[in-house]
């Protein structure tokens, strides 16, 4: 019986249980059964960073033949943690600048995986929002500032938005948001962008953002498809598939691979989804060019 563990930075909704579905499913297609030859040990952090920590020691404890680790925070614990056990990790935005990997063709240890997007992409939330709200002067952008790639996300932000008109002001995710965006909206011609985290990813975060996004009228975008059950639109890569491909590596680890000789991979694409309830609540207009090249369209 091989032991695979799994941690991730957010809680067990019912998006990471879809996340998993594919896991497992793809490890099955592979010959891994769970219960038969394999065992599947899943840790949930809950976006709290002590409890991430605890769960990464709690894993390598298991001696584990392979940890599958969602997001830079819990990929960064249990690299903290371990320097041995084979990592496979996804949705993590930049591994060679977070010291993950020593770089993205030859990982160099014993962690590789999936990206899930280069910083670059972080410019496109700014303009996508401008986009569909043109009105749009002033935007409050909900980030991590203790991770690398919280910093890194807001830089290029920050770099792209005077060139399309908008003044950015950051929100730490460990403050008072309610407050923080009360305060912001005051003012008009407001807009909001979420960062990608997992302390900004949880469930009952998102719901406070989108919530007072409604309330505050204010179009937001976000790096992750769960914020346009309310909000407005999310541009991001698809999760559910980097579960997918993740299983291949751990697959081919179990086989006998190393994880410095599997190169991280970036994704296959993009998706744009736009919740159209959300923009005739706010009074937009989204330009048909754009519900065109979405991927997807909440009506």
């Amino acid at each position: 019986m091989r032991v695979i563990g799994a941690l991730t930075g957010i809680g067990e909704d019912s998006e990471t249980k879809v996340r998993y579905a594919a896991f497992r499913q793809e490890l099955q297609r592979l010959g891994w059964v769970e219960g038969q030859n394999v065992r599947l040990e899943v840790r949930f952090g809950e976006g709290d960073q002590a409890r991430m920590r605890k769960q990464a020691a709690e894993l390598i404890s298991l001696s584990p033949d392979v940890i599958l680790t969602t997001g830079g925070q819990a990929t960064e614990l249990t690299l903290q943690a371990t320097r041995t056990i084979p990592i496979v990790f996804a949705i993590v935005p930049d591994p060679v600048g977070s010291g993950f990997v020593e770089s993205l063709a030859e990982p160099g240890g014993n962690a590789t995986g999936f990206l899930q997007f280069e910083y670059s992409l972080s410019a496109k939330w700014p303009e996508l929002l401008k986009e569909v709200a043109p009105n749009i002067k002033r935007a409050v952008v909900i980030w991590d500032p203790t991770i690398t790639a919280g910093i890194g996300q807001f830089a290029v932000i920050q770099s792209v938005a005077p060139s399309i008109g908008i003044d950015v002001r950051p929100i730490s995710v460990r403050s008072d948001i309610e407050r923080a965006i009360a305060t912001f909206a005051r003012a008009p011609n407001g807009g909001l962008i979420l960062t990608a985290s997992a302390a900004v990813a949880t469930a009952a975060r998102l719901e406070l953002v989108t919530a007072l996004a409604a309330r505050y009228k204010l179009p937001g975008i976000a790096p992750i498809k769960e914020f346009v059950s309310g909000g407005l639109m999310s541009y991001g890569s698809d999760f559910v598939e980097q579960y997918r491909r993740a299983a291949g590596y751990v697959d081919r680890i179990l086989k006998g691979d190393k994880p410095a000789d599997l190169p991280v991979e970036a994704p296959n694409k993009y998706e744009l989804v736009i919740n159209l309830k959300t923009a005739k609540a706010l009074g937009l207009t989204v330009p048909p060019a754009m519900i065109a090249r979405a991927d997807e369209v909440i009506e």
